[in-house]
C-alpha cells in the first residue's frame, strides 16, 4: 500500500543559536510510512557520523524488507505484527555498524546517537526509540509526549528524587541511559499505538524540547497543523 496518499510528512533541521553545526539526522519515506530521527553525540564531527549512519542503515534496511514483507503480517514465533521485529533488528544492525566504526577509527571513538523510528501502517504506528529524542502526538486538541526518555533525569523523576518542574532546570539534562553505538549490544524500546485520522505526530531531538516548552510546541502545532512545512 502507498501510505503517501494518506500520510503527509514535513521535516526541518537547524543548528539553532548555540552550536555552529548540527548533529541531528532525519530521513523519511512517505510511500512506506517510515520516519527516522537521530541526534548524534561525540567529539568533532563524530556525532554527525553516528546519526547519519543510524538513519541511513535503518531506512535502507527497512525499505528492502518492505519489498518482501508487510508490516502487519504476523511473526510466526511471537504472533505479533512484523513491524516491531523489523524495527528492532534494523536498530541492532545500525548499533553494530556504529559501534564497530567507533572501535576501529580513533576519530570516532565514543560516538553514539539517540533514535526515534516510526513505521505507520493500517491504523497503527510502531515506534522504536533510544535516548532522549522524542515522539509527541497532537490528537483532538490534546498534545502529549508518547515516548519516555531513557535518561538519568527521567529515572530521577520516576523515583521521586526530583519533580518534572525541577527537571527543567537540572544541570545533567543530556545524560542518556541508552543510546545507539555506545555498547556492543542495545535493546531499543519498541511499542505499538493506534492512530486516528487527523493525528499529528512530532519527532524531535532535545534541541527542540530542551529549548521550547511542550505547551508552546503544542500550541504551534495546533495553530499551524494545516501547513506541516510551516509548523516544522
Amino acid at each position: 500500500m502507498n501510505y503517501s496518499q494518506i500520510l503527509e510528512i514535513a521535516s526541518c533541521t537547524d543548528p539553532g543559536m548555540v552550536r555552529s553545526h548540527n548533529e541531528d539526522s532525519i530521513a523519511s519515506d512517505p510511500v512506506n510510512g517510515l520516519v527516522v530521527l537521530a541526534d548524534g553525540m561525540g567529539g568533532y564531527n563524530a556525532g554527525e557520523v553516528a546519526s547519519g549512519m543510524a538513519t541511513t542503515v535503518i531506512t535502507t534496511e527497512i525499505q528492502q524488507l518492505l519489498t518482501k514483507v508487510q508490516p502487519f503480517q504476523l511473526d510466526t514465533e511471537s504472533r505479533a505484527p512484523m513491524a516491531g521485529k523489523m524495527i528492532r533488528e534494523q536498530v541492532l544492525k545500525a548499533n553494530t555498524s556504529i559501534y564497530q566504526a567507533a572501535q576501529s577509527q580513533p576519530q570516532y571513538a565514543g560516538m553514539g546517537t539517540t533514535l526515534v523510528v516510526c513505521l505507520f501502517y493500517d491504523n497503527k504506528i510502531t515506534v522504536g526509540h533510544l535516548g532522549d529524542s522524542r515522539l509527541y502526538m497532537l490528537r483532538e486538541g490534546k498534545f502529549s509526549q508518547v515516548t519516555r526518555d531513557h535518561s538519568l533525569l527521567q529515572e530521577q523523576i520516576d523515583s521521586g528524587i526530583i519533580t518534572a518542574e525541577q527537571a527543567k532546570y537540572a544541570q545533567h539534562k543530556n545524560l542518556v541511559t541508552k543510546a545507539l553505538g555506545i555498547d556492543p549490544s542495545v535493546e531499543p524500546e519498541v511499542r505499538d499505538y493506534a492512530t486516528k485520522v487527523g493525528d499529528l505526530y512530532l519527532l524531535c531531538s532535545d534541541g527542540l524540547c530542551d529549548m521550547v516548552e511542550d505547551e508552546d510546541t503544542g500550541m504551534a502545532l495546533q495553530a499551524l497543523g494545516g501547513n506541516l512545512k510551516l509548523a516544522a
